[in-house]
């Protein structure tokens, strides 16, 4: 990625992180590539940027399609839960069995390829944690095809994938092609050494740091230099891992998003020797947790692990002052701090902020008091104390 785009080139990438519509966003996008210089160290970025216009493109026509036809099925799924994982994989990879056994979805099970037409989400449960997980038509391989590019669009505004693989054929061959597609994309698999959360928010009055890792190669002052070139002036950074200023602008445009990903070996039972598994687990190594299962033999918990670590989510209890712990945990980001928890759940307590008691691992004693940055772990106890409340 390069970091020395023109002025007027940043320029327009602000108005298009302004911009509200799609309408809108594909517009001020076409003026961005208008303006971004045409070389070997922006290729990404083109490529980036032309995939994006696609996607609002596809956004309006289904907008437009929608409302001819009045409500109907859709490809865009509204977020509920936790987190959203989306399952992808090619056709009778097993993919909607998975969905059938975990989930309270009605999916449709069938001998004929390509049964799944359009999205279909469901809710799997772990310790408390609803995790949103979304069928998907079968990826077709070999081919630059507009279902495909509609999965892979909800894969990137997904939190996770699950990629689904069919121990009965060749399982190195469909992961490898799997991924590839993924990468072509933009979309990496590896969880990289570093990453970085980008928040704008109107209640930071500057470039607000918060540091879980550190900066290699650069400096606070470069990355407040990097995003005012970009018109960002009040934004809170967090800086996870070892962190260049290329992923910072990586971060900011959206490029070459990771993705935690847990792929599945189905159809387990047909691979009596396991010969197959270990391949697959051999191919993937150290890029994502591998499972392989069988119909009658899913692991949930396993699973469940395996996407809450993954997505680094915890279980934090609320209570009010002099009240009741809430029984129902509030599932949030590990590195969250406590004025994040009070913005969260109500803008009040994050307007009027004054001070937080917690109980649990992150705190030093019971009832510790500690202030807006305080850092909550799993398992925390939290009483968020506020002007007027």
């Amino acid at each position: 990625m390069v970091t020395n785009l023109p002025p007027e080139a940043k320029a327009k990438f602000a108005k298009y992180q302004e911009a509200r519509t799609p309408e809108e966003k594909l517009q001020a996008l076409q003026e961005f590539l208008s303006v971004v210089p045409k070389h070997k160290g922006t290729e990404n970025l083109v490529r980036w940027i032309r995939r994006r216009m696609a996607e609002l493109r596809e956004e309006i026509e289904e907008k437009k399609r929608s409302k001819q036809r009045g409500r109907g099925p859709s490809f865009f799924i509204p977020r509920e839960g936790a987190a959203q994982i989306v399952l992808i994989g090619y056709t009778k990879s097993g993919k909607s069995t998975l969905m059938k056994t975990l989930t309270n979805a009605k999916v449709v099970i069938s001998d004929i390829p390509y049964a799944t037409k359009t999205p279909v989400p469901g809710i799997f449960v772990y310790n408390d944690i609803q995790f949103q997980l979304i069928d998907t038509p079968s990826i077709v391989p070999d081919e630059d095809v507009k279902i495909n590019r509609r999965v892979i669009g909800l894969a990137r505004n997904a939190d996770g994938i699950i990629m689904t693989i069919d121990l009965s054929q060749d399982p190195v061959a469909q992961f490898t092609s799997l991924r590839d597609i993924l990468e072509k994309e933009g979309i990496i698999i590896t969880r990289p050494s570093g990453r970085v959360e980008i928040v704008k928010s109107s209640g930071v009055n500057n470039i607000k740091f918060v540091f879980m890792g550190e900066l290699v190669n650069a400096g606070p002052e470069d990355v407040k230099k990097l995003l005012e070139s970009y018109k960002i002036y009040r934004a809170e950074i967090k800086i996870i891992g070892k962190v260049t200023l290329e992923d910072v602008e990586n971060a900011l445009m959206g490029i070459n998003i990771y993705k935690p990903t847990i792929v599945i070996g189905t159809k387990k039972d047909l691979d009596v020797k396991g010969d197959n598994c270990r391949r697959l687990i051999e191919a993937v190594g150290n890029m994502a947790p591998v499972m392989c299962v069988s119909e009658k033999e899913y692991f949930s918990d396993d699973l469940g692990r395996y996407l809450t670590d993954l997505l680094e989510l915890i279980r934090i209890y609320t209570k009010p002052p002099n009240g009741k712990i809430s029984e129902k945990p509030l599932i949030i980001k590990r590195g969250t701090t406590v004025i994040e928890i009070a913005k969260i759940l109500h803008e009040d307590l994050y307007k009027g902020f004054q001070y937080a008691k917690i109980w649990g691992p992150s705190a030093k004693y019971p009832g510790m008091r500690v202030g807006k940055d305080h850092v909550v772990e799993d398992g925390d106890i939290i009483e968020i104390h506020a002007k007027n409340i």
